[in-house]
């Protein structure tokens, strides 16, 4: 289909950006990469009358080390997540969740403020961010302000984000030297969401998980952290019964839909099966 009638705004600033979407209100939503809100606006699904393209703003863009923080610019492309040496060095968790988006076509386009902002629970960095312990900046016309993106995801498509608000970068603490990381991701095709996937973070001493976080993606209406599922692997050395345990804790906060992924069931094990294999992996890795 054809998406309806809009007006089309390109902004050269952060603030220009804000005070449009401000003035125009309900009826104008920002455009980053495009690959969520153009195939709803095709679909007659969303139906705005002002888009604001974000891509002449260069202050949305790059990626830089702030202390011991990377900072991660909201228009920056998954491409140029991928080509970055210091993500590679510094987060390669975010190298490896990045190559398993979709294909190279829309990671060239594709950016980390589109995928994490609307609140798409089949996007896949939303639960990573969440295992990070990432937190967002927020511009809009009363200034900004800081939201941990544990507490950002309210519902599906239902954000933290005020009115006239724009997602500007993402801001993630650089984890501790010979940390362990994995993110594993099941899916039907190239280019499909996640039927289950999950993020894992941690690290070892003396052969035993000392810290852990986990995030599941595309498995409830928001992403997930399992933070019990996470605490029942510390202080273990991840022998079967605390691997299944687990993943039996995780099991317990999913909630996916029955789809043409498969049935509420068959999602919810193998979502399990997915943090099971993040675990060994990420161990495998620590240290």
């Amino acid at each position: 289909m054809i998406p309806g009638h809009f007006s089309y705004h390109r902004p050269a600033s952060l603030a220009d950006a804000v005070k449009l979407l401000s003035d125009l209100g309900d009826e104008a939503r920002p455009l980053a990469g495009g690959h969520s809100l153009i195939p709803m606006m095709k679909l007659r699904l969303a139906t705005p009358e002002h888009l604001i393209d974000l891509a002449g703003i260069g202050e949305l863009k790059g990626i830089r080390r702030d202390g011991d923080t990377i900072v991660v610019g909201a228009m920056t492309t998954q491409h140029e997540l991928l080509a970055s040496d210091l993500i590679a060095s510094s987060l390669p968790i975010l190298h490896e969740t990045a190559l398993l988006i979709a294909d190279p076509q829309v990671r060239y386009c594709g950016t980390v403020g589109g995928n994490v902002a609307n609140g798409d629970p089949g996007n896949d960095m939303p639960a990573l961010m969440m295992t990070l312990g990432a937190t967002y900046r927020l511009k809009g016309p009363g200034g900004e302000r800081d939201v941990a993106a544990a507490d950002y995801y309210q519902g599906a498509y239902f954000t933290a984000l005020e009115p006239g608000e724009i997602l500007a970068s993402v801001s993630i603490h650089t984890p501790p030297s010979g940390h362990g990381y994995a993110y594993e991701k099941l899916k039907r095709k190239i280019g499909d969401y996640a039927t289950a996937a999950a993020a894992v973070m941690l690290t070892m001493a003396g052969g035993k998980v000392a810290t852990c976080a986990i995030g599941l993606t595309n498995l409830s209406e928001t992403p997930l952290l399992a933070e019990d599922a996470a605490q029942a692997v510390i202080g273990t050395a991840l022998d079967d019964a605390s691997l299944k345990k687990a993943a039996a804790a995780a099991v317990e906060i999913m909630s996916p839909a029955g789809d043409g992924r498969g049935p509420v069931e068959y999602r919810e094990h193998v979502g399990g099966i997915m943090v099971m294999r993040a675990l060994k992996r990420a161990a495998a890795r620590a240290g």
